[in-house]
């Protein structure tokens, strides 16, 4: 599918700092298109938060926070909770392309990537969000053996300019602050990598492997 050379683009993330790590070198690398963010945790966080609106100004980006249980224990939230979160932040309208989290999240393991990355699909094959493509980040650690890398079986794939990687690897470094050297630094991916749909009868069908997945 050929999209539009200016569009609207919804990213939908569990954390500050997601749409940087998983797709910043994609929303810096097109600042013609109309981004706008959704945060589904840490808003009363004032430091995240606070860091959070800095980035959004850096990628030209409209956005919002949001303050879904990101307690230490993780314990599995309800699938309408996050789904009424998505539908309290995202803006009531279609959008070209939305941006989420695998089902199977981008490394092993974090809960609220899982439920987000579902909660949007659901959503989509439910006429309940409206967008004419799908993205879900492809991303893999093959079960802690390494940092998070793209995953070379994915629908889409694109090696980040050093110009474009070093402003992303900055915002998170800088932006949000996280030590180089740590786990944000060390991942910052410098090819980003997305499983596509255009269909959401088809993204639900992908999205049944992941469905019995143990907590």
């Amino acid at each position: 599918m050929t999209l539009p050379s200016q569009k609207t683009v919804a990213v939908i993330v569990a954390h500050p700092d997601d749409e940087t790590l998983w797709a910043g070198g994609t929303i810096l690398s097109h600042p013609d298109w109309k981004w706008f963010i959704v945060c589904l945790c840490r808003g009363n966080d004032e430091d995240r938060s606070s860091r959070f609106y800095n980035v959004l100004k850096i990628l030209k980006s409209e956005g919002i926070i949001g303050d879904l249980d990101d307690g230490p224990e993780q314990k599995p939230l309800k699938e309408n909770e996050v789904k009424q979160a998505i539908l309290k932040l995202l803006p009531a309208k279609h959008f070209d392309l939305i941006i989420s989290h695998n089902p199977n999240g981008e490394y092993t393991r974090h809960l609220r990537h899982e439920e987000v990355g579902k909660a949007v699909i659901k959503l989509w094959n439910a006429g309940e969000i409206s967008t004419s493509e799908l993205w879900a980040f492809a991303y893999t650690d093959h079960n802690k053996k390494h940092y998070p890398e793209a995953d070379e079986n994915s629908s889409r794939s694109r090696l980040l300019t050093k110009r474009i990687w070093l402003r992303k690897y900055r915002i998170i470094t800088e932006t949000y602050g996280f030590e180089k050297g740590g786990f944000e630094a060390e991942t910052t991916p410098k090819t980003e990598s997305f499983w596509q749909f255009t269909d959401p009868s088809v993204a639900k069908k992908w999205l049944k492997q992941f469905e019995n997945k143990p907590i």
